[in-house]
This record gives structure tokens, C-alpha cells and sequence, in this order.
């Protein structure tokens, strides 16, 4: 016979337990671990948008599918949000009942003494002359006084435990999972965190508009953010010039002064890797660094249009060869834009150019230039790491062929080291490379609930040892009066399963006056 189908009521509730089941909850523990892959290997648009749109620019067949699929904000996508709480959900429905039970476990009485102690594996017996309920009382004492032991007496036997705190660390440990979850949600939803570019020299202010990507949490307000500023003054790195890691950076150190409030003291730091300046509740890391060339663009009339540093993005982390775009809207009588390659310490290779050491000993510059309309009037935001050629005119020699902006400065070590300027064709405007300064990039970030998720990490580790190396015991002593004599009977159970309370009932045995004996044997005191 077919079973009868379910009301709405009785699919919801079947709905509910297989949603917090503890299979349920692992199998959505490694979906999340599975849907986070993506965003660890795919550049992500709060984390670098810049590496985002050099990956568009690379795959454009590919951008609209990982688009619709929200790969480039993994963390920030309605699937990975409806996993994350699905999981939350799961575990507070695996939670709450456990909960439940340990604490009615560790409140719980000692349960009463089996009926025959003698079958236990862990027993002894043992007769005397003392009256029954002399003995139960010197176990009582014994137990409870001299071993900790939690006590219950009936009229002919003691039921004692102990190692009940393993269900606190049981309970410790289950709860500590929603303070943890509490902490993370507490710092996504007061929280923020944002990156930028500083080059040295320059500074920055705690407020959006100089952040080059920012992401704030669900209910984070402006007044949150801490009124700071700072200057990177300097910026120091060590280069590895020999052994297997040759050209490679090491020991980077940033040289802040800053302000906590405006017009405060000032201050001064040296902000390393992961050693972070802590202002308030917000802490600023380091995490990258780069060059920013000094290019000068004046236009056909000889005139400005363009002046200061440009950051240009590092391409390779072994030699930092970087790639930039600059744009100069205001040339006349045509928009001028370049974009290119920098080569820290410059070295042709088999007639290829290439750097071949991260330090800035040889720059060289190598850029093509655009003139004509660079898309920056129809009122749309554009990357500062873009540049729209789509109505603009590559710039060619004038018999034709291929032309680039070819900059070099002198050598560090060099006496003399003048600027190098090169003119664009046709009158179009020059181009100068003033010199080079490094940047930083920094992430700034305000996550609050940092301190709960400690305080339950913490907690879920006490917890988890108590519930491992806290053995939990049960043992009975039962005395009655037969043929004229007392027979004393002793048990212990190890609830862990280790087996170890053969020694423990030997003690008691001892303790109470006895000659302890196995298998049932009993023995005159």
C-alpha cells in the first residue's frame, strides 16, 4: 500500500530536519569551500579592480559569462550568499537542540546503580562486618570529598559520577560556533574595507572620495569612519641580489606620519607587512607596492595638458614590469593618450626588452600613443588603468609605420641624468619622462565583530578540550547485609570507552577497608 502524501505542514517539518541535519550542515560546508575556489583564482572587484578590468580586457568572450555568473564579486553574489546562509541556518538547527541536551545532560543526577554491579567488566566485591550503612556513608564521603565525584545515595547504594564537565565543553563548544558566526556578521554588517594607492610623498584622508575601491558593510554609516589622515614619507626595500630568489624584494617598510584627528599630534609609524597601523578600530595594511613615473604631456601648442606621477600597475612580481595608461583630455588641438610598459632596470634580452631586477636602477618607458576623442565627455566613470580607443586614431610615423614612446632615464649611478623627451608625430604635442617614485598599496579596513570571533574561537578551543581529555566515570557502590555479614559490591564504567577504571575501582575497594577481588569472588575484610 502506497504511503499517504504529506500536508504542507508535514513537508515543511520534513523540510527541517533535513536541512539541520549535521549531514546537511557538512555537505554545505563544502559547497561554500567549493564556491569560494572561484573567488581566490578570479580577480575580484573589491579587491582589485584593476586586475578585474586587465582580465576583461584579456577575455572578452568569457567577461559576460562570469558577469551574469557574479565571479568577479564571489563573496558579494546571491548564490554564494543563499550557501552561506543555508549553512547558518543548518548549524543553528544542528546547534540549539545539542544545546539543549547537554545542558539537561550536565544538570542530570548519577543515574541509579544496574541491578547486578558484578557484570560490569570494571568490579570488584568484597564482605566485612562494618554495617551497610556505615560503608555507604564512608563511600559517600570518600567519593564525593576526596575524589569529586557527584553523589546520589539510595537505601542500598551510591551512585557517583564524575567528569560531567565534558558536557560544558560539549555545550562550550557548540555555542562558540554562534559567537563566531555572530563576530563575522557583526564585522560585515558595521564594518568596511577599501584599498588605494599612495605614492610617496603624497597622503591620504580617511573619507570615500580617496579610496580607489571601497566596500562598505550592510549597515555601516559614514560617521563610522575614524577621521585620519597620513603622509608615506618614505619607502625602504631590500633587494635580493644573489641565490635562488635573485631580484626578488624583501623587508618592505612604509615611513607614515599621521594624525588621528585633524590638527592632532602627529605621529609617526613604519608600517611593514602584517604589521599594521591600528587607528581606532581600523587597521591599515601593506600589501603591494609599485612605481609611479614622473610624465609630463604637453600638447600641439606647446602647453600642459598633463603633469605628475602615474601609477602603472606591476605586471610581473619578479621584475616589476608594469603597465600604465596615461590621458590627457585637456591637449588641443587633439586628445593625447599612452598607454605602455615600464622596465624598472631596463636590459634587452635576445632583442627583447625586458627588466630584469624589481629596482629602479635603468626605467625605461615604451608606450604607444593615441590621439583623437578618448571617451572621457560622455559623462560615463572611467578606469584610470583603461584607456578607450575606440573613437581614438593610433599615432604612426609619417611614412606609415609603427611608432612608440620610448623613454629611458639615467642610471642611479649615473653623473648627469637629464629628463628624456620624445615628440609625436605630426606636431601632435611631446612626451616627458621626469623621473620615477614608488607607491604603496594599502588596504584600509574596520571589521568590529574581530573581537567576538576571537573570544569564540577561543572558547570553541577550550571547549574541544574539554570534551576530549575530560573522562567522564561512573561508579556504584552497593552494601547489604547477608548471613550475618555485609556484602559490598563495586562497579565503575569509563564513558569514554577507554577502559581505565579497573585501577580507580581498586583504590575505592582499598579506601573502604577492603580486599579487592574480580569475577565475582568475594573476600573477608
Amino acid at each position: 500500500m502506497a504511503a499517504p502524501d504529506l500536508n504542507f505542514l508535514e513537508l515543511m517539518r520534513w523540510f527541517w530536519r533535513q536541512l539541520t541535519s549535521m549531514r546537511t550542515a557538512l555537505v554545505l560546508l563544502l559547497m561554500l569551500a567549493l564556491a569560494a575556489i572561484p573567488g581566490s583564482v578570479i580577480p575580484q572587484s573589491d579587491v582589485d579592480a584593476a586586475a578585474v578590468e586587465r582580465w576583461q580586457d584579456q577575455h572578452p568572450q568569457l567577461t559576460p559569462i562570469y558577469e551574469w555568473l557574479g565571479l568577479f564579486g564571489v563573496f558579494d553574489s546571491v548564490w554564494f550568499a543563499a550557501i552561506y546562509l543555508l549553512l547558518v541556518i543548518s548549524l543553528v538547527g544542528c546547534i540549539i537542540p545539542r544545546t539543549v541536551k547537554y545542558w539537561k545532560g550536565f544538570r542530570a543526577a548519577p543515574p541509579k546503580a544496574p541491578r547486578n554491579l558484578l557484570r560490569l567488566q570494571d568490579s570488584a566485591s568484597y564482605t566485612t562486618d562494618v554495617p551497610a550503612e556505615e560503608v555507604l556513608e564512608q563511600a559517600t564521603a570518600l567519593l564525593r570529598k576526596r575524589r569529586r565525584y557527584r553523589v546520589v545515595v539510595t537505601d542500598e547504594a551510591v551512585s557517583a559520577e564524575r567528569g560531567h564537565f565534558r558536557e560544558v565543553g560539549n555545550l562550550i563548544f557548540h555555542l562558540s560556533v554562534l559567537v563566531v558566526l555572530a563576530g563575522f556578521a557583526m564585522g560585515s554588517l558595521f564594518g568596511y574595507k577599501g584599498g588605494v594607492i599612495v605614492p610617496v610623498g603624497s597622503g591620504f584622508s580617511n573619507n570615500l572620495a580617496q579610496y580607489d575601491d571601497f566596500v562598505p558593510g550592510s549597515l555601516m554609516g559614514i560617521e563610522d569612519m575614524e577621521p585620519f589622515s597620513f603622509t608615506v614619507d618614505d619607502f625602504d626595500i631590500e633587494w635580493l641580489l644573489s641565490g635562488p630568489r635573485k631580484g626578488m624584494a624583501q623587508h618592505f617598510v612604509a615611513h607614515t606620519n599621521y594624525q588621528e584627528t585633524p590638527g592632532g599630534e602627529d605621529k609617526e609609524y613604519d608600517l611593514r607587512v602584517n604589521h599594521p597601523l591600528n587607528i581606532g578600530g581600523t587597521s591599515i595594511f601593506l600589501i603591494g607596492h609599485g612605481y609611479a613615473p614622473n610624465i609630463t604631456v604637453r600638447d600641439g601648442n606647446g602647453d600642459i595638458a598633463y603633469s605628475g606621477p602615474t601609477i602603472f600597475l606591476p605586471e610581473d612580481q619578479a621584475t616589476f614590469t608594469s603597465f600604465g595608461v596615461v590621458k590627457a583630455p585637456a591637449a588641443e588641438p587633439q586628445q593625447i593618450g599612452l598607454e605602455g610598459l615600464l622596465y624598472p632596470t631596463y636590459l634587452k634580452v635576445d632583442g627583447n626588452p625586458t627588466s630584469v631586477l624589481g629596482d629602479d636602477r635603468n626605467p625605461v618607458l615604451s608606450m604607444q600613443a593615441y590621439v583623437g576623442d578618448l571617451g572621457m565627455e560622455s559623462g560615463e566613470s572611467q578606469s584610470v588603468y583603461v584607456l578607450d580607443k575606440d573613437k581614438a586614431k593610433l599615432v604612426k610615423k609619417e611614412d606609415g609605420s609603427m611608432f612608440r614612446v620610448d623613454l629611458q632615464l639615467c642610471a642611479k649611478d649615473a653623473k648627469k641624468c637629464a629628463s628624456d623627451t620624445v615628440k609625436l608625430p605630426n606636431g601632435a604635442g611631446t612626451v616627458t619622462f621626469d623621473g620615477i617614485q614608488p607607491w604603496v598599496r594599502l588596504q584600509i579596513s574596520k571589521t568590529p565583530g574581530t573581537g567576538i570571533a576571537l573570544t569564540g574561537v577561543i572558547l570553541a578551543l577550550l571547549g574541544l578540550l574539554g570534551s576530549l581529555f575530560i573522562r567522564p566515570r561512573r561508579v556504584w557502590v552497593r552494601a547489604r547485609r547477608e548471613d550475618g555479614v555485609t556484602v559490598v559490591e563495586v562497579a565503575g564504567l569509563d564513558r569514554s570507552g577507554a577502559s581505565e577504571t579497573k585501577d580507580e575501582i581498586v583504590d575505592i575497594v582499598t579506601a573502604l577497608g577492603g580486599s579487592p577481588s574480580s569475577d565475582g569472588e568475594e573476600k573477608q575484610a
